[in-house]
């Protein structure tokens, strides 16, 4: 049976559209795309149901033949959100008050989309956790209220089954998958008290031993969590709004892992600076993370927060698994040039490296084959437009706005789990009339009156590091990192030179003994004695810039100065020795 094609839509000033999915890129039949402006769009998890707000009412639609599922009359519906299995649609508007109604109007709504009708009305003020969330089966719903979190069964909104009172619970997040479920509770400290996550296996929410895992930290203004798909850990990314130390202008961000079994841990990350991005692999069994002052590392993580496997440092803030978790982009969006580096994950091997520039939104195909790029408004209100990508860096579609139109979103047709299989990695770029955008290695700039001259190494601002697998050899030794084996060499010369030093023959002992400033050969002329003793200083400099070129740093032009007055300083220093 031939895979199904994935849907893409496309909202923006010109209306709301359905695309059949690569290579073709063409409007899909079933659907009558509306020219009237739409704020939000979105699909059923299963991707059989799609919904979005025309600013006159709210439509559902089965994306197989684009008959109309329901209808419903609210046209100030800003959000809009599927339940897992697609039987409750879930709209938010604005909250307000009028003169008819001073407590204000209920502004989250729960519809059942079979019949039409409302299941229940509720206040949602604020825009943050707006959406309730459902468990995979949804057998459980949970909502955050007054700084508890309400618990519903079945469905059914009109009682609550269980709460977890808790003091001033900020955030939370459901475990996906199936029974039994979990949820991850966020509290913020107060007073000199730390905040801390904890997890929790519903219905057992009360107690001191009801907590599966808990992880106090400090410094936490703001924390992002994300379950891996197995529901088996947390990874908690907590953030500060501003940095004491003034390091970095984003804040200070650390990274915390939290398992059902009860571990937690603090992730250790080799490079300082902000953290940029964050993704479990859909394998559930690795992470990777984007970090570090620009050029930014990236690093994959096992579940013991061990490295697995270093990318060495580029221009990249954010990670992107495929959904059958065999590639990973890591790419640098936003103030970097979009610069893509697509890898096999198994091999940990650059299968390609595509560029795009201005782009604000990326996104897998769900048959993990394809993916697509986008410049939207309003974060960039120039050049919007979208380009459908092979991953190998082949561009198979591309479409721009007209003059004066806007594009507000992209969003790819949703499709269960298993849906497409894996497919072996290609190296080499799909066929496309359009080419692909591979970034040229680019070279120093050199004046005119330099260019007829040999090529020297010229010194970069950042010393790049190249990518370096960190999972232990056979032999059980842990591979080090780069900063790590610099500081390992270190040692190992400073011993080599006590050793040196230890094994030079000793003078004849004398009745009294030597002082350290005795302890060296002495000609009897200070004056002599001075000069050697700064010949071996500048001899031994000179041996540290040798160390340090054969570690692959790039020297300065005064340094390769000294390196070539080493013959003439050996020559000097043999005649004074020899005049003793």
């Amino acid at each position: 049976m031939a895979p199904p094609v994935p849907l893409l839509a496309v909202r923006g000033s010109g209306g709301t559209s359905l695309l059949c999915g690569p290579p073709r890129c063409e409007q899909h039949s079933a659907f009558q795309s509306d020219s009237r402006v739409s704020r939000c769009i979105t699909f059923s998890r299963d991707g059989t149901l799609f919904s979005w707000c025309n600013g006159h009412n709210v439509s559902v639609v089965r994306c197989s033949d684009g008959s109309v599922a329901s209808s419903f009359d609210l046209p100030k519906t800003s959000l809009l959100d599927f339940s897992p299995l697609g039987s409750v649609l879930v709209t938010w508007q604005p909250y307000s008050k009028t003169q008819d109604s001073p407590q204000g109007e209920a502004n989250l709504q729960l519809w059942n989309i079979q019949s039409g009708q409302l299941i229940k009305a509720l206040y949602q003020k604020k825009v943050d956790s707006w959406c309730p969330s459902w468990c995979e089966d949804e057998s459980i719903c949970v909502r955050s209220v007054n700084n508890e979190l309400h618990f519903y069964e079945n469905n059914d909104f009109n009682s609550i089954a269980n709460k977890l009172h808790m003091q001033k619970v900020s955030d939370f997040e459901v475990s996906p998958g199936g029974q039994p479920t979990k949820v991850a509770v966020y509290v913020p400290g107060s007073k000199g008290a730390p905040s801390f996550v904890r997890l929790y296996q519903y219905p057992v929410l009360g107690g001191p031993t009801a907590a599966l895992a808990n992880k106090s930290f400090f410094k936490a203004d703001r924390v992002s969590m994300q379950w891996n798909r197995k529901a088996t850990a947390v990874l908690v990314t907590a953030s500060t709004e501003v940095d004491k130390t003034g390091a970095s202008y984003y804040g200070e961000q650390t990274l915390h892992y939290l398992g059902v079994n009860g571990e937690t841990a603090l992730v250790q990350l080799q490079k300082n600076g902000p953290i940029y991005d964050v993704a479990w692999s859909p394998n559930a069994a690795e992470f990777c993370v984007v970090y570090g002052f620009m050029p930014a590392k990236a690093t994959v993580f096992n579940l013991k927060c061990d490295p697995v496997f270093d990318f060495g440092t580029g221009p990249r803030n954010a990670a992107y698994y495929s959904p059958q978790g065999h590639i990973l982009v890591l790419a640098g969006f936003g103030n970097l040039r979009g610069q893509m580096e697509v890898w096999d994950v198994k091999k940990y091997k650059q299968v390609s490296k595509p560029q795009a520039p201005d782009a604000t939104h990326f996104s897998w195909c769900p048959d993990g084959e394809h993916v697509v790029t986008a410049t939207c408004s309003p974060r960039l209100r120039v050049s919007n437009g979208y380009k459908i990508w092979h991953y190998t860096g082949s561009v198979l579609h591309q479409w721009s706005v007209e003059a004066g139109s806007e594009l507000w979103e992209v969003r790819w047709q949703s499709f269960p789990d298993g849906s497409f299989h894996e497919r072996p990695v290609k190296y080499q770029a799909a066929p496309s009339q359009l080419g692909t955008t591979q970034a040229t290695p680019t070279q120093a700039y050199r004046p005119p009156a330099l260019r007829h001259l040999p090529a020297t190494p010229s010194a970069k601002l950042h010393e790049e590091e190249p990518p370096q697998n960190m999972r232990a050899p056979v032999g059980g030794d842990k591979v080090l990192s780069k900063s790590a084996l610099k500081n390992q060499k270190k040692r190992e010369a400073k011993k080599a030179a006590k050793q040196e030093t230890k094994s030079e023959p000793e003078p004849p002992s004398d009745p009294a003994p030597l002082s350290n400033s005795q302890s060296e050969a002495s000609s009897g002329d200070p004056e002599t004695d001075k000069k050697i003793k700064n010949l071996k200083k500048k001899l031994k400099a000179i041996e540290e810039l040798k160390e340090q070129q054969a570690t692959g740093k790039v020297l300065q032009k005064n340094q390769l100065e000294k390196l070539q007055k080493e013959e003439q300083l050996l020559k000097e220093l043999e005649e004074l020795q020899i005049t003793q």
